[in-house]
């Protein structure tokens, strides 16, 4: 499977370099995507940020390099990248409850962190319901604002800036400004950007009732998708049920699927039900495995 192939080779990337300054791009680049792109990927799939990860692995090792050998601890932070001893031994204390010469004691306890192996899965105890589709060039509109894949920031924030405009008020004047009865759902990834960063919009489908004075137009190309849906449920859960959602098309469906995805212009849709409930669907876009 190329996909787990790749994910595997930034893994090896990493673990050759845990004594180095990270470079986010070199990572990104063995796995044979963007920066954001793997990172959003990462994140979901193994449910903490790649810089966590990072973090964890290189306290791991330097754990057991503290109680194998004699190495000044002075000489252990510069190993692993950090620019001072006081620096190393605030992220070693926060990953193992104790400072590095505490650690060096007979019979201490510390935390080791595996290196992670992406591979398949066989679980079939929960089917995933999508379908693929044509759909022809359009257009939504709305409210943008930038989010960064660094820490995990993004899977904190969004929610966040989904409640600003409930509560201001925005999110109700988007939805007046279709003139009909529609959705507000959310885009991102639909334009690149540096880093780690990308832009995320709350945004409804551009008819020619709608008025979208003050908002940020994106032409969405024509593409073959794949829309996954999920099960309905409370609106308190809507947050976890789409990034359950989104998680599984990574970890359940990509790697054994007869497509590849093509990253940008990622859709959450947001659906009511008849009985107060809510359902989601998660759009991408696809090209078939070659």
């Amino acid at each position: 499977m190329k996909w787990l192939e790749n994910m595997n080779n930034a893994i090896e990337y990493i673990e050759n370099n845990l004594q180095e300054k990270m470079d986010y791009e070199k990572v990104a680049h063995a796995a044979c995507c963007s920066v954001y792109h793997f990172q959003r990927m990462f994140s979901f799939m193994t449910n903490i940020p790649l810089s966590e990860y990072i973090r964890r692995r290189k306290m791991t090792m330097a754990a057991f390099e503290l109680q194998n050998s004699d190495i000044k601890i002075i000489d252990l932070a510069l190993k692993y990248g950090y620019d001072s001893p006081e620096s190393f031994t605030r992220a070693f204390q926060l990953l193992h409850g104790i400072t590095p010469t505490a650690a060096r004691k007979l019979g201490t306890y510390i935390k080791a962190y595996p290196r992670i192996s992406f591979q398949i899965t066989i679980k079939g105890d929960s089917e995933m319901n999508y379908r693929v589709v044509q759909k022809q060039a359009f257009q939504v509109y709305g409210i943008e604002r930038i989010f960064d894949t660094k820490d995990g920031e993004n899977l904190k924030d969004i929610p966040k800036f989904w409640k600003e405009l409930m509560d201001n008020g925005e999110f109700d004047k988007l939805a007046k400004s279709a003139n009909y009865p529609s959705s507000v759902n959310a885009v991102c990834g639909y334009r690149e950007m540096e880093g780690t960063k990308f832009p995320y919009m709350v945004c409804s489908l551009k008819t020619s009732l709608s008025d979208t004075t003050g908002y940020t137009v994106v032409d969405v190309p024509a593409a073959t998708w794949v829309l996954f849906v999920n099960e309905p449920h409370s609106m308190e859960d809507t947050t976890k049920e789409t990034q359950a959602l989104i998680a599984r098309v990574y970890t359940d469906w990509l790697p054994t699927s007869n497509y590849d995805l093509v990253p940008g212009y990622e859709f959450e849709m947001y659906y009511d039900t008849f009985d107060g409930k809510c359902y989601e669907e998660a759009w991408y876009r696809v090209v078939p495995k070659r």
